[in-house]
C-alpha cells in the first residue's frame, strides 16, 4: 500500500452503496459500487466473509504497481465471500483474427464473474465464484451457440505486456460455459491475449509474471485452468521454437501450482505459448467429463472433441512435475499428460491413475525434444503411451503398472518415434 491508497469494504449484509466504503462500518452493499470506481496502486477491495453477491460481477480495468499491487480479497470471519454471476457480467471478446483452426470460435459475448481487462499488478484471492445460467431463457446445457462463461477471465489487449497477475486461494465452481469453444474465455480460469487496436503504438499483448496457485476449480465448462491463448499464434509455426519469439510474442514466468481441478467439462490445466512455464503440485480428477456424445452433441463444424488433463500447447521448455492426474474420461485423447506441439517439454515425478485414455501422449509432428522421466503410471487404461507421429521422445526411469489386456502403446495412437530407457513395467492382476 501507499500513503494515498484506500481500502474499500463491501458487505451485502450491512452495506449501502451510498456509503463511502472506506470502513467496515460504512461498507458498500454491492460490487457495482466497485465497478464504477477507479482503483489506484495499493488499493484493496475487501468483500465480507459470509456474504453472497447474487447476480453481480467484478470487472477491473485498473492496474497496481510492482511495489503496490491492487488486492481483491476478503475480510471478517466465516466462509469466503461468494460472487454468483448468474450469467451477468457480459463483455465482448474478439481475438481480432481467426485462430489456428478455422473451426475455433474467436469472437463473441462472454459472461465473467471476475474480469481483469488490461489490468496488471493485481492479486485476486480468498473468494468463492460461480457463474450458473439456469434461468437464461431459451438456453439449454448442450446448446451449440450457448454463451461462453468464466469464473475468472483475464485479458491482455491494448497495453502491451501485462505483469504481475496473481490468482490464489479461489474456489470456483458451477460455471456453465460452452463445451465446444476451446479458446474463448470459457471455464474456471482462462487468460487470453487479444489483438491490440494499434500494436505498433501499445506493443504486443502478452503476459509476464503470472501465478495461479492453491485454487479449487470444479464443475466448470469448458476448461479448468488455461494460460493463455494468443492472437499471435501464427508466430509460433513449426516444431523448432525460437526463444526470441517468446520474448516478443509469448508469455514469460508462468507458474501454475498447487491447484485442484475436478470435473472440468473439457481440459484440466494447460499452459499455452509460454517460455519455460512451471506447472507443479497440481491434481486433476474426472477431467473431460463432458466430451462425450451425450453432452457434446451439437458441435456443428467445430473440431474439438478432444481433451486431456495437464498439458502444454506451443510452449518451449515447459516443466511439469509433482502433478497427479486421475480418472480422465475417454475421448479421442483422454490421457493424463500430453506433450502437444511444443519444444522441449519435460514431465518428471508425476503420477497418473486410471485415466481412460492412458498415461501420456506425444502429439503429432510438432512435438519435439520431449522427456518423460521418473513418473509413475498406475492402471491407466486404453493404452499406456500414445506416440502419435511425434519425431522423438525420451521415456526413461518410469514405473508403469499395467493391467492385463491393456496395451503399452494405445491402438491407433502410434506412428511416432520414442526411446525407452530403464523403465519398469509391472503387470497388475485383475
Amino acid at each position: 500500500m501507499t500513503s494515498l491508497s484506500k481500502t474499500y469494504y463491501v458487505s451485502s449484509k450491512t452495506g449501502n452503496d451510498s456509503n463511502d466504503g472506506l470502513t467496515s462500518e460504512s461498507a458498500f452493499a454491492s460490487l457495482f459500487a466497485i465497478n464504477h470506481r477507479s482503483l489506484q496502486p495499493g488499493d484493496q477491495v475487501l468483500l465480507e466473509r459470509g456474504c453472497v453477491f447474487h447476480g453481480q460481477y467484478l470487472h477491473v480495468t485498473d492496474s497496481g504497481s510492482e511495489e503496490a499491487p491492487i488486492v481483491i480479497g476478503a475480510y471478517g470471519e466465516g466462509d469466503a465471500p461468494r460472487i454468483e454471476a448468474c450469467g451477468q457480467g457480459i463483455w465482448y471478446q474478439n481475438y481480432g483474427a481467426p485462430l489456428d483452426s478455422p473451426t475455433h470460435v474467436y469472437h463473441g459475448y462472454v459472461s465473467s464473474a471476475v474480469l481483469l481487462y488490461d489490468a496488471e499488478y493485481i492479486i485476486v484471492e480468498n473468494l468463492e465464484i460461480t457463474n450458473e445460467a439456469d434461468e437464461i431463457i431459451g438456453e439449454y446445457y448442450s446448446l451449440g451457440d450457448k454463451m461462453n462463461r468464466t469464473g475468472v477471465a483475464v485479458v491482455a489487449k491494448d497495453k502491451g505486456v501485462r505483469h504481475g497477475i496473481t490468482l490464489r486461494n479461489l474456489l470456483i465452481h458451477d460455471v456453465n460455459g460452452n463445451v465446444y469453444d476451446k479458446h474463448m474465455n470459457n471455464g474456471g480460469i482462462y487468460m487470453t491475449a487479444l489483438r491490440p487496436e494499434c500494436e505498433e503504438v501499445t506493443g504486443v499483448a502478452r503476459y509476464k509474471d503470472v501465478t495461479v496457485e492453491r485454487c479449487f476449480v470444479y464443475q466448470v465448462s469448458r476448461w479448468g485452468i488455461a494460460v493463455g491463448y494468443t492472437y499471435a499464434h501464427e508466430k509460433f509455426q513449426g516444431a523448432e521454437l525460437d526463444e526470441a519469439i517468446f520474448l516478443k510474442y509469448g508469455h514469460e514466468n508462468i507458474r501454475i501450482c498447487d491447484n485442484y481441478v475436478k470435473a472440468a467439462g473439457g481440459d484440466g490445466i494447460t499452459s499455452m505459448y509460454a517460455l519455460r512455464p512451471l506447472v507443479e503440485h497440481n491434481m486433476t480428477d474426472s477431467i473431460a467429463c463432458e466430451i462425450n456424445d451425450r453432452i457434446y452433441s451439437e458441435p456443428a463444424d467445430r473440431l474439438g472433441k478432444v481433451a486431456a488433463a495437464i498439458w502444454p500447447w506451443k510452449c518451449k521448455d515447459a516443466l511439469f512435475r509433482y502433478n497427479e492426474g486421475a480418472d480422465t474420461r475417454l475421448n479421442q485423447d483422454g490421457m493424463a499428460y500430453d506433450a502437444d506441439s511444443g519444444d522441449g517439454t519435460i514431465y518428471e515425478y508425476n503420477y497418473s491413475r486410471q485415466n481412460e485414455g492412458g498415461c501420456v501422449m506425444f502429439c503429432l509432428q510438432e512435438a519435439i525434444h520431449n522427456t518423460f522421466r521418473n513418473n509413475v503410471s498406475f492402471d491407466d487404461l486404453g493404452g499406456t503411451i500414445s506416440p502419435a507421429e511425434n519425431p522423438d521422445a525420451l521415456i526413461r526411469d518410469n514405473i508403469f503398472y499395467v493391467r492385463k489386456g491393456v496395451p503399452f502403446v494405445r491402438k491407433n495412437m502410434d506412428g511416432g518415434n520414442y526411446t525407452l530407457e530403464k523403465n519398469q513395467i509391472v503387470d497388475l492382476e485383475n
